[in-house]
């Protein structure tokens, strides 16, 4: 694998107590009980709005839909300043660096406020792409931004590798034509993303030696 393609919610950084008080608020404007973090495991989907429709037990039209996306982002937002990097997030870009490989970000939160979070951590210049989602509404596949992230940067799908934590990144990398390795420090059960039939990590570093083994 000569390129590596990070997802960021989960995978780089750590946000899943801001994540899941973020869906607790969305619970909260709909008059449903919280959600511990396994229960929001167990429902997270792809498109994220078939998460909400099952936690909330409802069809969700579209100005529910965009009710949801603003709760659920002026909550993470408030408490995107207390995450953190995953464990080792710097020795594991310099590692890879090291070793060879270039490295590109891809997520699937909003491009406008990825790029100066990831600036804010001192990743920019680890990476010769970063794409966020367009536009100001959240959801959707990320198989299409990943086959553009790729065409973007002229890279043949066989030399790639995403590395992310649900099993969206390895339907993603599938369908690009890319290899994909999950960790266990994100949104979805283990069990879940063993069921992709991609190789899981329990971390970032243990995502990369699995590329030199």
């Amino acid at each position: 694998m000569r390129h590596v393609v990070w997802d960021w919610n989960g995978t780089l950084l750590n946000d899943n107590h801001a994540v899941l008080a973020a869906v607790n608020e969305v619970c909260a404007g709909f008059g449903r009980a919280e959600l511990s973090w396994g229960e929001w495991q167990a429902a997270y989907a792809r498109p994220m709005r078939l998460s909400y429709e099952q936690i909330l037990r409802r069809t969700l039209d579209e100005a529910e839909w965009e009710q949801v996306d603003k709760l659920y982002h002026d909550q993470y937002d408030a408490l995107l300043h207390t995450c953190e990097l995953a464990t080792g997030t710097h020795e594991v870009l310099r590692s890879c660096t090291a070793s060879g490989r270039t490295q590109s970000l891809l997520s699937m939160w909003f491009h406008s406020r990825l790029t100066p979070t990831v600036e804010h951590y001192g990743l920019t210049t680890y990476f010769t792409r970063i794409d966020g989602l367009p536009g100001e509404i959240g959801g959707g596949s990320k198989a299409d931004s990943l086959v553009r992230h790729l065409e973007a940067q002229q890279l043949d799908p066989a030399d790639v590798v995403l590395i992310g934590d649900v099993v969206d990144d390895a339907e993603a990398a599938q369908a690009a034509g890319a290899r994909c390795v999950l960790v266990t420090t994100g949104a979805m059960t283990p069990q879940a993303l063993h069921s992709t039939g991609a190789p899981v990590a329990a971390s970032i570093t243990e995502a990369l030696q699995l590329l030199d083994a």
